[in-house]
C-alpha cells in the first residue's frame, strides 16, 4: 500500500467516523475521553478512587455508545471504565453538526 493509498484509506475512515458521530450524538448528554475509548453517554458517576497511594478513576456510565471499531454492538446499557490515566467528562450542548468545508472525497 503507498503512502497516498494509506493517507486516503485514513481521511476515509476519519469522515465515517465522523458521520457515524453525528448521526448518533443528539441521543446523549455526555462525551467522555478515556485513554483507550470515546463514549457518548446520558448518564456518568465519576469517581475518584485510591489504592495502595495510587490514585485511579472509576466511571459508570449508562445509556451508552462506545467508539471501537472491534466491537459488532455499540450501545449498551451500563459500562464500568477503570483507569489510571485521566478522564474527560464533557457535557454536549448538541449544535447543529455540518460536514467541514473542503473538497468533497470521492
Amino acid at each position: 500500500m503507498s503512502t497516498e493509498d494509506l493517507e486516503k484509506y485514513e481521511t476515509e475512515m476519519e469522515l465515517q467516523l465522523y458521520r457515524e458521530y453525528r448521526d448518533i450524538v443528539r441521543q446523549f448528554t455526555y462525551v467522555v475521553e478515556t485513554e483507550r475509548r470515546f463514549y457518548l453517554a446520558n448518564s456518568v458517576d465519576l469517581q475518584v478512587r485510591e489504592a495502595g497511594g495510587e490514585v485511579y478513576f472509576e466511571l459508570k456510565l449508562s445509556d451508552a455508545w462506545v467508539w471501537d471499531m472491534y466491537r459488532p454492538a455499540r450501545f449498551v446499557r451500563n459500562v464500568r471504565v477503570l483507569t489510571f490515566k485521566d478522564v474527560n467528562v464533557e457535557e454536549l450542548d448538541k449544535p447543529d453538526l455540518e460536514l467541514p468545508e473542503g473538497p468533497r472525497l470521492t
